[in-house]
């Protein structure tokens, strides 16, 4: 796959980056070199190998899954003017 001026102005346009002609030039032989990596990659036999987290194996931190009601729920609420039940108390928006 090869990526031609016209895309280039078009990903740039699209994702609203203004290049001049030189920059799409630039950036053509630029993004070509990648995806020519990104084919050579694809060459690579990876059967049998597991996907890594990190190059030393760890475990993950997790937390239990419980619920809780955060006990914040003064806090939160403790410089709202107008507060009932832990909840903010806000004006009639529509009648």
């Amino acid at each position: 796959m090869s990526v031609d001026l016209a895309t280039v102005k078009r990903v740039a346009r699209l994702a609203r980056i203004a290049v001049t002609e030189e920059e799409a030039a630039r950036m053509e032989d630029e993004l070509n070199t990648i995806l020519g990596f990104v084919e050579h990659l694809s060459e690579v036999d990876v059967d049998g190998v597991e996907p890594m987290t990190s190059v030393t194996p760890m475990a993950m931190k997790k937390r239990r899954d419980v619920v809780t009601d955060g006990s914040k729920a003064d806090d939160i609420v403790g410089n709202a003017p107008e507060t009932a039940d832990n909840f903010f108390l806000v004006p009639k928006v529509m009648e």
